[in-house]
């Protein structure tokens, strides 16, 4: 009985040394605040200054000859809720799901492929080239495809041609409206927006354990069951990652339905410039801008804490392997030296 105790006690106090080696032993050094301060005046400069600004000037009035005048005011959040600027709003998050929605389609075959394939290099290069061009540059080229003598109508019109030298017709060929609908604002928004869908894909599943794949299989699950049982979730937060990175900016454009957009999409960055630009109410621009960073930051937030969940669930098995590792030497050690 003596003995069972003193073996209990023994194994508790390994347990204890090996826990105080591993924290040793990862334990990382603080750099000290000396570092922080340029990031912290940084963001405080460029965002937190800014914010304050948007929301100080979203709770004041309007000046009759522009900016704002120093008198506390709802104005701007009862004119933002408004059922025009409501009907908007709907637009505006109706285009982003849908285009969101249709990102994320495509950056899981996307990701998965480059993840697995043996030309990863060449194949980031390919994505991470759009990035090197001007957005204006890129729009202007669907533009110039999407226009009614652009790519895709003059393919139809070589169809048409060919319909018609068969059918003997002489009706001529109308010129499809591409352009300035909200179809065009979702495609151009799509393939803006993709890059930054597939990169966190990618590396979630380049990090992705694919033995475990293989048990699904073992276990009897299908390639598919296997695909979204146990690849799905475990690329979750590259997942979380692409839906935040694609639909905050697409809900926050201007450009993209100013230049490719008609009056059925019309959305909230549109709203925002030409209050600041045209009718010069500041502070309902600013009650817009407040609701679009709102959600930005609330995204941000999510995905941070998903991260951080993830991130501590791997530390917490890292340290209990290696722990257990540590002290199974330890007591190799003990028995080699009680010998």
């Amino acid at each position: 009985m003596k003995s069972k105790q003193e073996n209990k006690e023994h194994k508790s106090f390994q347990l204890r040394l090996a826990s105080k080696a591993y924290g040793a032993k990862y334990k990382k050094a603080n750099p000290g605040p000396a570092y922080a301060w340029p990031m912290g005046a940084w963001f405080s400069l460029f965002f937190i200054v800014p914010l304050i600004i948007i929301v100080c000037y979203s709770f004041l009035k309007r000046d009759v000859y522009g900016g704002v005048t120093k008198e506390f005011s709802l104005k701007a959040y009862e004119q933002m809720l408004s059922p025009a600027y409501g009907l908007i709003f709907l637009r505006t998050l109706w285009i982003t799901i849908i285009a969101t929605a249709v990102t994320i389609l495509i950056s899981l075959p996307c990701g998965y492929a480059m993840a697995r394939s043996k030309h990863q290099t060449l194949l980031l290069i390919l994505v991470i080239v759009p990035f090197l061009t001007n957005s204006l540059i890129r729009i202007f080229a669907w533009i110039t495809i999407l226009g009614d003598n652009g790519l895709f109508n003059q393919m139809l019109s070589n169809l048409h041609g060919i319909i018609c030298k068969i059918t003997g017709s002489t009706k001529e060929f109308v010129p499809h409206k591409f352009m300035f609908t909200r179809g065009a604002v979702i495609l151009v928004s799509i393939y803006m927006y993709l890059p930054y869908a597939i990169l966190p894909v990618f590396t979630a599943v380049d990090r992705f354990d694919f033995t475990l794949l293989e048990a699904a299989r073992d276990l009897g699950a299908t390639k598919m069951q296997s695909m979204f049982k146990v690849l799905i979730p475990g690329i979750k937060s590259g997942i979380l990652s692409a839906i935040i990175f694609t639909f905050i900016p697409i809900f926050g454009t201007y450009t993209v339905p100013q230049l490719v957009g008609g009056k059925d999409s019309y959305m909230l960055g549109n709203i925002i410039v030409d209050q600041v630009q045209k009718v010069r109410n500041w502070p309902l621009a600013s009650a817009f801008s407040l609701v679009i960073t709102v959600i930005s930051m609330a995204g941000v937030l999510l995905m941070l804490s998903t991260g951080k969940k993830e991130a501590d669930m791997n530390k917490k098995l890292n340290k209990e392997d290696t722990t257990s590792s540590i002290a199974e030497s330890i007591s190799k050690a003990s028995l080699k030296g009680s010998k």
